[in-house]
C-alpha cells in the first residue's frame, strides 16, 4: 500500500468507486492505490474511474495471460477471454517460430505467446497509430519489432511464406450490436477495434483473402469469434484452402478457430 494511505483513506475510495457502479470496488481500489504516487494523484484516478474510464487505462496498464501489458487511453483492452487464443497458440508454436500479431491493439497477444515460450521472432502490425504507439513499447520488451498499417500491407513482404502462427484477433462484433456494448468498450476504445461490419466478419474476410499467402507450410491462422459466428467463420477458412478446427472454452466463453495451411507435398 502506498505510504500515504490511511484504512480511512482506502475506505473513502471504496465507497466513491462503489457508488459509481463498480462492481468489484474493494480490488479496484487496491489496484489504483497500488499505481497512485501522491494523494491528488489518486483523487484524480478515482475520479476518472467513477467517470466510467475502463480500468487498465486509468492505471495505465493491464495483467493478461501471466504478462503486464502497458496500456494507452483509447487503446483496446485485452480481454481475459482472449487469454484462451494465446493458449491455443503456445500449442502451435515453438520458440523460434516466426509469429505475426495482425490487429495488434496493445500487442498484448504476440507478446504473451512471445513469453510463454521464451521467444519467438515477433511481428505486429495495427492501423491505430495510437495503438501502434502503445504496441512498440509492449513488444519491445520481447524483441518483436510493430508496423503500422492496414492489415498485411505494412508487413516486410520478405515474411510471406513463412508465418507459423497468425494470430488475428479481429474485430467481430456487428456494427449493430456495438451500440449494446458495456460504455467502457464504446465510449473509450477505437471504433475500428470493436466493429467487424454487418455480420461481424468483413475483417475475417480481408485476412482470408491473404493469409494462405503469408502462412508457412504446415502454418496457422488463429481467431477469436462469437459461438454464433463460427459457422460462418469455418465455412470461410475453408473456402479459403485451410484445413479448420473450431477450440472451446467453457471457463472463459471463448471460441478460437484455428486454420493450418496444408504442408506441400511433392
Amino acid at each position: 500500500m502506498s505510504h500515504f494511505v490511511t484504512p480511512a483513506l482506502e475506505s473513502s475510495v471504496v465507497a466513491a468507486l462503489r457508488a459509481a457502479g463498480c462492481v468489484f470496488a474493494e480490488d479496484e481500489a487496491r489496484l489504483l492505490i497500488a499505481a497512485a504516487g501522491t494523494p491528488d494523484e489518486l483523487s484524480a484516478m478515482v475520479a476518472r474511474r467513477a467517470a466510467g474510464l475502463p480500468l487498465e487505462h486509468v492505471v495505465g496498464r493491464a495483467d493478461f495471460a501471466g504478462v503486464r501489458i502497458e496500456l494507452d487511453p483509447g487503446v483496446f483492452v485485452p480481454r481475459r477471454r482472449t487469454e484462451f487464443l494465446v493458449e491455443v497458440a503456445v500449442g502451435r508454436t515453438a520458440p523460434g517460430d516466426l509469429v505475426l500479431d495482425l490487429c495488434c491493439g496493445s500487442g498484448a497477444v504476440g507478446v504473451a505467446v512471445a513469453t510463454a515460450l521464451g521467444g519467438v521472432r515477433l511481428h505486429a502490425a495495427d492501423l491505430d497509430p495510437a495503438a501502434v504507439r502503445c504496441a512498440r513499447r509492449n513488444v519491445a520488451a520481447v524483441g518483436g519489432r510493430v508496423h503500422e498499417g492496414d492489415l498485411f500491407a505494412p508487413v516486410p513482404a520478405d515474411l510471406r511464406g513463412q508465418v507459423r502462427l497468425l494470430a488475428a484477433n479481429v474485430p467481430y462484433v456487428p456494427t449493430g450490436d456495438v451500440p449494446l456494448l458495456p460504455p467502457e468498450a464504446r465510449e473509450h476504445e477505437a471504433l475500428i477495434a470493436l466493429d467487424g461490419g454487418p455480420d461481424g466478419l468483413d475483417v475475417l474476410r480481408r485476412v482470408l483473402a491473404e493469409a494462405p499467402r503469408w502462412l508457412a507450410p504446415g502454418g496457422s491462422l488463429l481467431v477469436e469469434s462469437s459461438e454464433r459466428q463460427a459457422p460462418t467463420a469455418v465455412a470461410l477458412f475453408t473456402a479459403a484452402g485451410l484445413r479448420t478446427r473450431v477450440a472451446t472454452s467453457a471457463e472463459l466463453y471463448a471460441t478460437v478457430i484455428v486454420g493450418t495451411r496444408p504442408p506441400e507435398t511433392h
